[in-house]
């Protein structure tokens, strides 16, 4: 993780010992959910092979991986070597702006079979800093991400959608090889990308569970699986803007993704609930020496490996159980954290405005407010997946008011083409977000517009404060 922004950690299993890590059994999930044990369980003792290699690698090259380094080449060479033997094609991509003078390319290696209209990125950095052989940061989250890709090959599924696996280069010097990634496709290339899913540091020794957007339509299947797990996972706000989901984030592409956390503290409340050491880090060895394979907890990594290929297989492979209500990205830009495209209208109320605060992020959409006789409003077509056969428009609301008394003065409207779906007014204002949602089940198959209005009297003050739009299933 890059060091401006900082993470979070665990330490239920802690590997002791400098050498190579030892095979830990797979965590197993009792649980009635079919998808659920339609995804496989990603040997955890295979992921820290990769590690001990990943570890061996840096010893031979100065103790580190860092992104100009022949550590961080040879690190690129393993990891090709690997896909291209299961069948990926994999191509190395050199960061030719932007990135560190000498930094290597990043890897990016696609599964055949799957709609090609239709993908989904699982990312990692691959580079360390110089100071260690960076195996938590972000050792963990590469071989997590490898190893899913050797069981995704082994498996063979058939896939409904396309997956594209990436390892970065020069993360740590400022997300740069993700950005350049990012930068260099086309604008259609980028509208194919449906979600991106980012692993950084998911084997913290004091860490906890986090998920990147954790109420986001993208995040559903991550929350799904650990919540499976009874772990009661948190936002990742550590990690907010610090690693590479960020650039993907900055084009319009909902991203989600693991992290367990680096040097920010764990409270008195995530100790009772996770276990570990209060007041201390997540990761005490963040960006330090001593981040080799004694700094790995195993346990987190083994369940942030089956959680990535519970995502994955939601998301793109065919189950056999008509796995086609596929939400993510279905409403483009829903925390608006991105400009203001694909939403049209009264676009002037997003932004991050002084007076009031956003869900998540630092963006929302502020209708009304203004005291006065008038009308603002935000649309957006989608198309509902045919295969949601329920589905919802969810979103976060906050309402205040200078208003008083149990009349309605002004109103905020919840639309579905000409179909109001919902209305709320002064009287529903209350102190912070309440999260709503709309039953859009009718819809699916169907292509809608829709539309949040907020309209005013000719005097005091209610404003309809809008953030994380998203569709989701059920």
């Amino acid at each position: 993780m890059k060091r401006r922004f900082a993470a979070a950690g665990f330490s239920l299993a802690v590997i002791l010992g400098c050498g190579t890590l030892p095979a830990v059994a797979a965590d197993s999930v009792s649980t009635a959910d079919t998808t659920l044990s339609a995804a496989p369980d990603v040997d955890v003792s295979k992921v820290t092979a990769h590690l001990n290699e990943l570890s061996a690698i840096a010893g031979r090259n100065g103790g580190n991986r860092r992104s100009t380094g022949q550590g961080y080449r040879d690190s690129v060479a393993y990891v090709k070597g690997k896909l291209q033997a299961a069948g990926y094609t994999v191509t190395e991509q050199p960061c030719t702006s932007g990135c560190t003078s000498g930094a290597g390319p990043n890897l990016i290696a696609e599964w055949p079979g799957g709609d090609a209209n239709n993908v989904y990125m699982f990312g990692a950095h691959l580079d360390g800093v110089s100071a260690g052989p960076a195996m938590n940061d972000n050792g963990s989250g590469s071989a997590a991400l490898l190893e899913n890709a050797l069981t995704l090959a082994q498996q063979d599924p058939a896939m409904r959608n396309r997956i594209r696996f990436a390892w970065w280069t020069d993360e740590e010097q400022g997300l740069n090889g993700s950005d350049f990634y990012v930068r260099s496709l086309s604008s259609t290339e980028r509208a194919k990308i449906k979600a991106y899913y980012n692993f950084d540091m998911v084997a913290s020794t004091n860490g906890g569970y986090f998920i990147n957007h954790i109420t986001s339509a993208a995040a559903a299947p991550m929350k799904a699986y650990w919540d499976s797990l009874g772990l009661q996972p948190e936002e990742n706000t550590e990690g907010a803007g610090r690693s590479d989901d960020y650039p993907f984030e900055q084009y319009g592409v909902p991203t989600s993704g693991y992290a367990m956390g680096a040097s920010a503290r764990k409270t008195s409340a995530q100790a009772a609930k996770w276990g570990g050491t209060a007041g201390s880090g997540y990761d005490p060895c963040y960006h330090r020496a001593c981040d080799t394979l004694s700094n790995i907890n195993t346990t987190g990594l083994d369940r942030a490996a089956d959680g990535i290929a519970y995502t994955l297989w939601q998301r793109a492979v065919d189950t056999g159980t008509g796995g086609s209500c596929d939400t993510a990205g279905v409403v483009g830009n829903g925390g608006f954290e991105s400009g203001t495209s694909p939403w049209t209208g009264s676009t002037g109320t997003i932004g991050a405005h002084s007076g009031q605060s956003a869900h998540s992020g630092t963006r929302f959409a502020w209708l009304g407010g203004n005291g006065s006789t008038g009308t603002e409003s935000i649309s957006q077509t989608v198309t509902v997946p045919a295969g949601c056969s329920q589905a919802s428009l969810g979103y976060w609301l906050h309402i205040d008011t200078d208003e008083s008394g149990s009349r309605a003065y002004d109103r905020f409207t919840v639309r579905a083409g000409s179909t109001t779906l919902a209305t709320l007014s002064n009287v529903d204002a209350g102190s912070g977000y309440v999260q709503r949602s709309v039953d859009l089940s009718a819809y699916a198959g169907q292509t809608v517009t829709l539309t949040f209005t907020a309209t005013e009297d000719y005097s005091l003050q209610t404003s309809f404060v809008l953030d994380d739009v998203a569709l989701q299933s059920g």
